[in-house]
C-alpha cells in the first residue's frame, strides 16, 4: 500500500512504483480533493478521478483508490479495510505518525530513498511544480541604478538572480511581486517560451504602458525572466547597455545556500520611497560600484565579499534615498544583522525581508534556490 496526492505525475513517481511493486502486489490510494484543499490551501491541478484514472493506468500498479479519510493519514481508514502487509514512503514521506499506524495495525513499514531510473533526473512533486511556476527576483545590489534620474549621474551596476523560495513572497516586499503579477497576467503561472530578454523587454513595457506616472525598473523584468545570476550595466537609460549572466550550477547552488531572508513588516500603502533625493555623484558611484563587487563576490564564492557589498549597497541607498530605510529598519539592522553577519540589505524598500549571506544555518529564515 502506498498513499499520496499523486498530481501532476512524473517520472519520480513511477520509479517509486517501481520500486514498491517489487513488495507485493501495489495498492494506490490518492487523496481527495477537499483534503488536498484543506492541506495545502489550494485544489489540486487535476481532480481525484482524474489523478486516480493516471496512477492506475501505470503498468506497476495492482489498483488505485481514492482515499476516505481526512488529514495527514487520510488513509488509516483504508488500510483498515486493505490490510496491507507492506505500507511504503519514499524519504521525504516519512513521518512519525505513520510509522506508529503500521504498529498499530502489524504493517510492515518500508521507507524508500528517492532514487530516479537511470539516465533520469530525480524528481520530486514540491520542485516540479516551483519549476512551472512563474520564478520571483531577488535584488542583491545596486538597486535604484536602473532609474534614469539615477544612472544619468553616474553610471552603475545592479545584481539580480531569477529565485523560486520555500514559500510564496508577500505582496509589497520589494521582491518584484508587482511585476510578476502582470507576467502572470500575461504567461499564466508560468515561464513564457523564447528569449528572455525579449520576454523582459515585452513585461517592462506591459507593466509601464505610456502616460505612466512612475515608471517600474527594468532590472525587475530582467531579473523575472533572465536564468541564473544577472549583473545589469545602467547608464542613463532604463535598459541596460550590458548584461551579464551566470547560470554555472556550482555558482548558483552556492547563491542559494549562502541566502537566508529574515522576514519584516511589508511597506505600506501609500508609502514613497522617493520624497527625498539626493542625487549626489558620490552617493551614486558607491551604490552603483557595489552592484560590481557584488557580482565579481558571487563569481568568487566569497561570502565575505558579498556581504560587504550589500552592506554598501543598503547604506548608499540611505544617503541617496532616506526615505528608503526607515529608522526602525535601520535600527533593525544594526542590531541584529550588522553585527552578526558579513552584511545585509532589505528585499526593497521601506521593508520587505533582509537578505544576508551566512554559510551556517540560520534559524527561523527563509530559503529560496536560484533557478539556473
Amino acid at each position: 500500500m502506498v498513499s499520496g496526492c499523486y498530481d501532476l505525475l512524473h517520472a519520480g513517481h513511477i520509479a517509486f512504483f517501481k520500486t514498491a511493486a517489487q513488495y507485493g502486489k501495489l495498492h494506490v490510494y490518492v487523496g481527495q480533493d477537499q483534503n488536498i484543499r484543506q492541506l495545502k490551501g489550494k485544489a489540486p491541478y487535476f481532480s481525484q478521478e482524474e489523478r486516480k484514472y493516471m496512477v492506475e493506468a501505470v503498468r506497476y500498479v495492482e489498483k488505485a483508490y481514492v482515499a476516505t479519510g481526512f488529514g495527514m493519514l487520510d488513509f488509516e481508514p483504508d488500510m483498515k479495510v486493505l490490510k496491507p502487509d507492506v505500507f511504503v514512503v519514499n524519504s521525504d514521506g516519512y513521518t512519525p505518525e505513520k510509522k506508529q499506524l503500521c504498529e498499530e495495525h502489524g504493517v510492515e513499514f518500508v521507507v524508500l530513498e528517492r532514487i530516479p531510473e537511470e539516465g533520469l533526473p530525480a524528481r520530486s512533486s514540491s520542485s516540479f511544480k516551483k519549476e512551472m511556476q512563474f520564478p520571483y527576483r531577488v535584488c542583491l545590489a545596486g538597486g535604484w541604478m536602473d532609474q534614469p534620474w539615477v544612472s544619468a549621474v553616474h553610471p552603475g551596476s545592479v545584481v539580480v538572480a531569477q529565485v523560486f523560495p520555500e514559500i510564496e513572497f508577500n505582496d509589497r516586499s520589494g521582491m518584484a511581486t508587482s511585476s510578476r503579477n502582470v507576467g502572470i497576467e500575461l504567461w499564466g503561472n508560468e515561464l513564457p517560451a523564447g528569449n528572455p530578454q525579449r520576454n523582459a523587454q515585452l513585461l517592462f513595457g506591459a507593466e509601464n504602458p505610456p502616460g505612466s506616472a512612475y515608471i517600474s525598473g527594468s532590472q525587475d523584468h530582467l531579473g523575472l525572466l533572465i536564468p541564473g545570476i544577472s549583473r545589469l550595466d545602467y547608464n542613463g537609460s532604463f535598459w541596460p547597455e550590458k548584461i551579464e549572466t551566470t547560470t554555472q550550477a556550482d555558482i548558483c547552488e552556492w547563491l542559494s545556500k549562502v541566502l537566508h531572508f529574515a522576514p519584516l513588516m511589508p511597506r505600506p500603502e501609500g508609502y514613497n520611497p522617493l520624497l527625498k533625493k539626493n542625487l549626489n555623484a558620490r552617493f551614486i558611484k558607491r551604490l552603483g560600484d557595489s552592484g560590481v563587487n557584488c557580482f565579481e563576490a558571487i563569481l568568487k564564492k566569497d561570502v565575505i565579499l558579498l556581504g560587504k557589498a550589500m552592506k554598501e549597497s543598503f547604506l548608499a541607498w540611505r544617503d541617496l534615498l532616506p526615505f528608503t530605510v526607515p529608522d526602525w529598519v535601520m535600527e533593525e539592522m544594526e542590531t541584529s544583522y550588522f553585527p552578526n553577519y558579513p552584511g545585509a540589505i532589505t528585499s526593497g524598500s521601506g521593508g520587505g525581508y533582509v537578505i544576508f549571506p551566512s554559510e551556517e544555518e540560520v534559524e527561523r529564515t527563509l530559503k529560496i534556490r536560484v533557478r539556473c
